[in-house]
């Protein structure tokens, strides 16, 4: 056991080394955009940070349905729990570095854009299940309650993709993602890709992690429960 511990460990050394040598590369060796200058470097963060809210939103999506489908004995509400944590940290992360971004380049740290508005949505719905998490008693309905917002929280990330489609807004379409190809230079592309790797590759680590806390704590609570009675 020690092992595996000093194993998980380590690999989350490494994954933190290697976040900070990407950022390091995008933030002061990467090339400089044209038109917007230093400033457009935040973008190595902030695009990062989006992807990887966006895939914890599904990983709960996922973990949800599970848990749905087997409610007693499942590990998928612990995995939920934990994914809507690292969803709320990145989503943050997502509308701080978007407000860093948006002041010199807007001239305001925050505006009602669609954009901004449907992020900040989906960090209250991450925020609102954990609460609810919390407030609930444990068992099949506590259960059964988070995992249906859960599957509902995942449904506004594809409003938050589409939502500079939908509406006139002031953020800027996909650069990477659409139609007709990527309009970012490719050293650039491979350093974004390369942040977004290892974010994800961090966010997993965290997740699994948190995961297995939360195992330790149900266990530590189940026996001393146990031990009372």
């Amino acid at each position: 056991m020690q092992s595996t511990e000093k194993t998980f460990l380590s690999i989350g050394v490494l994954a933190f080394i290697a976040l900070a040598l990407a950022w390091t590369w995008a933030l002061v060796f990467a090339p400089t955009e044209l038109h917007m200058g230093e400033v457009y470097r935040i973008i190595y963060v902030h695009v990062p940070s989006a992807f990887t809210a966006f895939f914890s939103a599904y990983v709960l999506l996922l973990f949800s349905i599970m848990a749905l489908k087997k409610t007693n004995g499942s590990a998928a509400p612990l995995w939920a729990r934990s994914s809507a944590e690292i969803g709320l940290l990145f989503t943050v992360a997502t509308l701080a570095t978007g407000s860093i971004w948006g002041r010199p380049t807007w001239g305001v740290w925050w505006v009602w854009d669609a954009r901004l508005t449907t992020t900040l949505i989906l960090a209250l719905l991450f925020a609102g299940y954990l609460v609810l998490y919390q407030s609930l008693n444990p068992g099949p309905q506590r259960t059964k309650i988070c995992a249906v917002l859960g599957i509902l929280i995942a449904a506004d990330v594809p409003i938050i993709y589409t939502s500079v489609y939908w509406w006139r807004t002031l953020h800027q379409p996909p650069s990477l993602m659409r139609p007709g190809g990527s309009t970012i230079a490719p050293e650039m592309v491979w350093t974004l890709l390369a942040c977004l790797a290892v974010t994800l590759f961090v966010a997993g680590w965290l997740l699994t992690g948190r995961t297995r806390n939360l195992r330790l704590l149900e266990e530590l609570e189940k026996a001393s429960y146990e031990q009372a009675s």
